[in-house]
């Protein structure tokens, strides 16, 4: 009897302690923690090394638009051969004049450099350059964002896969505790102080709870399942490190929201984007109204030939048939169609759009850093209650079990007991990692690395 009851008592020291047992435990060398895997996904996921693509589509949209501001330089050149079959020539002769027809291959070569530039189209050469920059920045934070979410969606997964790995602890507590009581019931039976029925339900109850302990794993393994297929890893030996997920952790202060928004605003890349979106429709605008502004540009270009046909030589040729010309060209446009107002129109309100979006996104901010730090603030006060709920429940448990041994309880009663420190074990493990993901959301938000 003192030794069932001793392995009574480290059972259930196990099974109040799990998330103590949980930390204390050495981490192994596969086990990855949450910033290493945040970096490998960084590093290797698919969607984000697309985006990093666009980021350098928009650099190069930039340096064309530069290139569109200098003159543009073209030389040409153009090489013809010549071949007249019945040509025709007349010689004088001192009774007449004699015509006579042959065979003429002439070659002829032309040469051209010429210059365009326009040194005033109403500025808009360089806002495009502007809205290029603009872009740029925009395809930057896009990729932000995805790289935000991929960090956001590794972190629920990773806490969930903690959460699910204690979770199997306590089953497999409850589980081994089960069986004790099955054969402690056996014993009973045998001496004719428990029914068979009663013992059906001993055997019932360990029979569930191995089931729960399949069905823990089962779970466990989709998370994990989830978490390798994000970070895009094979490995079925892959493993996780609870580092940091401690009661210490659990208990830190956590973040004022309002603060928290504040830096949001200035860190967070989707506002970011919407704010430069704003900018960009200010841009189209001006671009827009350039179009009433009048064009000035300059053209340049030299121009020489030479043939065959000619006697004169080659150098000779070219040097005689240079031709150079210098231009200026102004438009100004007086009837457009209505395009410039047009433009105008669609560039305004695309304006308007982009700063209620902005505002909605920044609505959408504030709502959801409150929602984490309600979240946190009430799982956090839920987690001081379980602890106590747990302690309480554990003595009860004890007390229930050893009450059974003695006759004084029925199996109604254990399982009851039983149920009620489960419960309060899983309330205690949720509201662990729930505080735990919501302050690690709240300091992510703020402009920090999202670790635990």
């Amino acid at each position: 009897m003192q030794k069932r009851r001793y392995l009574f008592q480290v059972l259930t020291l196990a099974l109040t302690c799990a998330t103590a047992q949980a930390q204390d435990t050495p981490t192994s060398s596969g086990a990855w923690t949450l910033r290493q895997c945040i970096d490998h996904a960084l590093a290797n996921n698919i969607e984000l090394r697309r985006s990093e693509m666009s980021v350098e589509e928009s650099r190069v949209n930039i340096d064309a638009g530069k290139g569109n501001i200098g003159p543009s330089l073209t030389f040409s050149t153009g090489q013809t051969l010549s071949w007249r079959p019945w040509s025709q020539s007349t010689v004088n002769l001192s009774g007449g004049t004699l015509t006579q027809t042959q065979s003429d291959v002439s070659y002829h070569g032309s040469y051209s450099l010429s210059a365009q530039w326009t040194v005033w189209d109403g500025g808009r050469k360089y806002r495009n350059l502007d809205n290029y920059r603009v872009a740029a920045e925009m395809a930057e934070e896009d990729y932000k964002q995805i790289a935000n979410s991929i960090e956001e969606q590794i972190a629920q997964y990773y806490v969930q896969v903690l959460y699910q790995t204690e979770a199997l602890q306590v089953q497999d507590s409850i589980r081994e505790h089960s069986r004790m009581q099955r054969d402690r019931g056996q014993e009973m039976q045998s001496n004719g102080l428990l029914s068979v029925a009663d013992l059906a339900k001993l055997e019932a109850q360990l029979s569930q709870d191995e089931y729960n302990v399949v069905n823990s794993n089962a779970q466990l393994q989709s998370y994990l399942l989830q978490l390798r297929q994000i970070l895009e890893i094979t490995d079925t030996n892959f493993g996780i490190s609870s580092e940091g997920a401690d009661d210490t952790a659990v208990m830190s202060d956590i973040p004022n929201y309002e603060e928290v928004y504040d830096q949001a605003l200035s860190v967070r890349p989707e506002i970011r984007e919407l704010q430069l979106s704003v900018s960009q429709a200010e841009i189209q605008e001006r671009i827009a109204r350039s179009g009433r502004l009048p064009n000035i540009s300059l053209s340049a270009g030299v121009q020489t030939s030479h043939s065959s046909a000619s006697s004169n030589g080659v150098g000779e040729q070219m040097k005689q048939n240079v031709n150079n010309s210098l231009g200026l060209n102004i438009s100004v446009p007086i009837l457009d169609n209505r395009s410039t107002s047009t433009s105008k129109a669609k560039a305004r309100i695309q304006k308007t759009q982009s700063e209620l979006s902005l505002q909605q996104k920044q609505k959408e901010l504030y709502k959801q850093i409150e929602t984490y730090w309600l979240n946190a603030t009430t799982a956090q006060m839920q987690y001081k209650a379980a602890q106590s709920e747990v302690k309480s429940a554990s003595e009860s448990y004890r007390l229930t079990s050893e009450q059974f041994e003695l006759g004084l309880k029925n199996i109604v009663d254990l399982g009851t007991a039983k149920n009620s420190l489960l419960q309060a074990e899983y309330q205690m493990l949720q509201a662990k990692y729930t505080t735990l993901l919501n302050v690690a959301m709240l300091r992510f938000y703020a402009g920090g690395e999202l670790t635990l």
